[in-house]
């Protein structure tokens, strides 16, 4: 905990969340170089130019830049650079790996945030693993946890038994949707539909629902497998943690989800495996943002700390309820966008 009579520095904040993460932050930049630290990570799909290595450490700004004001999101957005200004945030700390551009409104960091006096600190590798609560949200409790399942960092497997009270895939889900509040959110999006007159309007949360994919409401649930699809995780991992515990009557997957017709859902059902898709990555800041903003505010007694929540919705174009910017954007369109005169081939 940082001493109330000291002013808090982004070196404090860096501190505590060393502590948090036990000892996985980057707190000189020759562990990158030395390839000391195991959780600086290069993330890559072999597109040229679009690999990003993860440091999870200050990425902007000075360790000794005074901070009263955190704000705590998952994936830096320009939307989210922008709430930091009108609260005049000191420092945004993310989950999510960050990148020139790719998270800046597509220009480079030092250009934006020194705008807004901003620092930047970012975690996701050095954050997993640390607490409990998202095998908890799903019903059980871990009795171990691999955050490079068969070597490959990122791919978290989480081994778990049934929490009491949960004996059933159908008592998974009911304890998903109370825990999570998703009826506020639907009565969010029927006002918000009503007020913009959009009919169509969707919303991440509400249209990505716990789902039992094999299996049914009333088969019982006890050892149980929870993993991330989205981190690399394939049939051969399943088939291989499959035999390591095979007692695993239930799968679920969340953050990322699968399909109906996918191919790990097909192995459970011929297994007679439950398979359950479980929270999206919409609610991961809940999940995961959550803890570690009570966190900071607990071990920095004096700073501020707010979360940051991005929401995404979806409507159909031809739905739009603003009838002003519809005229707009459509005049934009058939003048300087359609009906472009063609260039002569060279």
């Amino acid at each position: 905990m940082v001493n109330v009579q000291t002013q808090t520095e982004v070196r404090h904040v860096l501190e505590v969340l060393n502590t948090i993460s036990r000892g996985r932050m980057v707190m000189d930049w020759d562990e990158i170089t030395s390839g000391t630290n195991p959780y600086v990570v290069m993330k890559t799909s072999n597109i040229p130019g679009k690999n990003v290595l993860e440091i999870p450490g200050l990425i902007f700004g000075s360790k000794h830049k005074p901070v009263r004001r955190i704000g705590v999101g998952m994936t830096l957005t320009e939307s989210m650079i922008e709430m930091a200004s009108a609260m005049r945030l000191d420092l945004i700390v993310v989950h999510h790996p960050v990148a020139d551009a790719a998270n800046s409104g597509g220009v480079p960091f030092a250009d934006y945030l020194p705008l807004y006096d901003l620092a930047l600190i970012e975690m996701h590798e050095a954050f997993h693993g640390l607490h409990p609560g998202l095998t908890l949200l799903h019903g059980h409790r871990k009795l171990s946890t691999d955050i490079s399942f068969c070597g490959l960092p990122g791919n978290v497997l989480h081994k778990g038994i049934a929490l009491e009270g949960v004996n059933t895939a159908g008592d998974i889900l009911a304890r998903i949707d109370s825990w999570m509040g998703r009826e506020i959110d639907a009565d969010l999006l029927e006002a918000e539909r009503a007020i913009r007159g959009e009919s169509t309007l969707q919303e991440a949360t509400l249209s990505n629902p716990v789902r039992l994919l094999s299996g049914s409401v009333d088969q019982p649930v006890k050892h149980i497998l929870h993993f991330f699809p989205h981190t690399g995780f394939s049939l051969e991992h399943l088939e291989i943690a499959l035999r390591m515990y095979p007692e695993t009557d239930t799968i679920i997957v969340s953050i990322s989800r699968v399909r109906e017709d996918h191919e790990l859902v097909e192995l459970a059902r011929r297994r007679g495996l439950n398979f359950i898709v479980g929270n999206p990555h919409s609610v991961e800041i809940l999940e995961n943002g959550l803890p570690l903003a009570f966190a900071l505010e607990m071990l920095l007694p004096g700073v501020e700390v707010f979360l940051l929540r991005e929401r995404i919705t979806a409507v159909s174009l031809h739905d739009v309820g603003h009838a002003k910017m519809v005229e707009y954007g459509r005049g934009m369109a058939e003048a300087y966008l359609v009906n472009v005169p063609s260039r002569a081939v060279q």
